[in-house]
């Protein structure tokens, strides 16, 4: 078996989207993490999927929940992005975040965002696989950001230009 450090090597050089995925407790609370692990599932019915560490503060919420938001992160919500994957951080605190119709937190003016069902929830190693019916998203002019070894980056302008 590949040692863990040379596998988190070897996945980090794979770039990949960056999310911050949001909920609310049992208790009304609003409970957040950062992952980028998550891609779509299907077209029909629309599915996504998130993985989330089991050792995470809001793992507990997160197999409760029966709603998600899914956020694609841009170059402004990077610093966020960290918070969010901090262990202990304050995480809503400011302004970033408003409640959607369902009581979710959803991050302001996000690049994309999906209101997600629970649709599933699968172990997964050290992670649980959550998959989530999207029922709406909503997306913006900006661009994403992606991580790749240990760092964000910009899409670079001539591939947003070139994919609109």
């Amino acid at each position: 078996m590949i040692p863990k450090d040379q596998f988190l090597k070897a996945m980090g050089a794979f770039p990949s989207g960056v999310t911050i995925v949001t909920t609310t407790d049992a208790d009304g609370q609003w409970r957040g993490f950062t992952a980028s692990a998550f891609c779509s599932v299907s077209a029909d019915p629309p599915l996504v999927l998130v993985c989330l560490a089991d050792s995470a503060d809001c793992h507990a919420a997160f197999q409760a929940a029966g709603r998600w938001n899914i956020h694609i992160v841009d170059a402004a919500h990077t610093e966020l992005a960290m918070r969010f994957a901090r262990r202990g951080a304050e995480k809503f605190a400011g302004d970033d975040f408003v409640a959607d119709a369902h009581g979710i937190p959803q991050l302001r003016d996000a690049f994309v965002t999906l209101h997600c069902a629970r649709h599933a929830c699968y172990p997964g190693g050290d992670h649980s696989i959550l998959v989530g019916q999207v029922g709406a998203a909503e997306i913006t002019d900006s661009a994403p950001v992606y991580y790749y070894r240990r760092g964000f980056h910009p899409v670079a302008e001539e591939a947003v230009q070139a994919a609109e």
